[in-house]
């Protein structure tokens, strides 16, 4: 009898935005693109395939559409809360490809309000260090079921 895959969060939360045209755009709406054709030239994605990954990601609660034209009625896309809390994903994501992916210098620097560029770091919740994989260990985890 084949055992079925662990339940886990990563895996569902990539069942919502772990295809690229969807990160793609909400990278675009969280840098403030809110517009179907602007989100669509600056993605590269096809008005086809984008249009079925906005309404996933309106379906899901990550967006809502804003009438913002009523003749012709025209849209555009603003995060929800659960949209601006995949913020910080979408930065360390992106440092992640800085450090490992892209060569040369980075295509999108930003500057955090301290003045200082912005190198986006997880911390514990309690203590503010930062987390590190020699520094965690797993208090419980559900195990497949057969």
């Amino acid at each position: 009898m084949p055992s079925r895959p662990r339940e886990c969060s990563i895996a569902n939360a990539l069942a919502v935005v772990g295809e690229r045209w969807s990160m793609l755009a909400m990278r675009e709406i969280l840098l403030g693109v809110r517009r179907f054709d602007q989100i669509a030239r600056n993605t590269g994605a096809s008005r086809d395939i984008l249009a079925v990954r906005l309404r996933k990601l309106v379906d899901v609660g990550l967006l809502e559409r804003e009438q913002y034209e009523e003749h012709p009625p025209r849209y555009e896309y603003v995060l929800t809360e659960a949209g601006q809390a995949l913020h910080a994903v979408l930065l360390t994501l992106m440092a992640w490809g800085d450090r490992y992916v892209t060569e040369g210098d980075p295509p999108t620097v930003w500057e955090h309000e301290c003045g200082e560029v912005l190198r986006p770091v997880t911390v514990c919740a309690h203590c503010h260090e930062p987390v590190r994989p020699e520094g965690m260990s797993v208090l419980r985890i559900d195990q497949p079921r057969p």
